[in-house]
């Protein structure tokens, strides 16, 4: 697998639990969110759906052979940014991976953007409340 497939599989799969709307080459419109996802064939499944007449579906699978286009309708998180508020409540103790999607802190604790995802005890808590007071913040923009 090149270099570009990896990438092009890595930004798909991270649309999954977010909002997207899906076009498909018929011109149909499908938004809700995407909970399942074959790289392969691009055939997706999204929850919590409604078509472009107001449908409302539970669950729609839609043939990769079918999609157009997939919009993400939510705002891309702002990993920097995080990084920047947790630099200046753990100074010199805070490694940014962006490619890679993490925050390393104290070398001890990971964050990414749905929160911290390793490591315990009281920094781990303290990173937690940073990044939950940080989300508050970001979603009244």
């Amino acid at each position: 697998m090149s270099m570009a497939q990896r990438r092009f599989n890595s930004e798909v799969s991270a649309l999954i639990d977010t909002m997207v709307t899906v076009v498909t080459t018929d011109n149909k419109k499908y938004t809700g969110t995407l909970v399942g996802l074959d790289p392969e064939n691009l055939n997706l499944i999204i929850s919590d759906a409604k078509d472009s007449e107001s449908h409302f579906f539970s669950r729609v699978i839609i043939s990769g052979n079918t999609v157009a286009r997939i919009l993400s309708t939510q705002k891309a998180f702002d990993l920097r940014g995080l990084a920047e508020r947790l630099e200046r409540v753990f100074p010199r103790m805070v490694k940014l991976y962006e490619k890679e999607g993490f925050i390393w802190v104290m070398d001890r604790v990971k964050v990414t953007e749905k929160g911290v995802v390793e490591g315990s005890g009281p920094a781990a808590e303290r990173v937690q409340r940073v990044y939950m007071q940080f989300l508050q913040e970001m979603q009244k923009k």
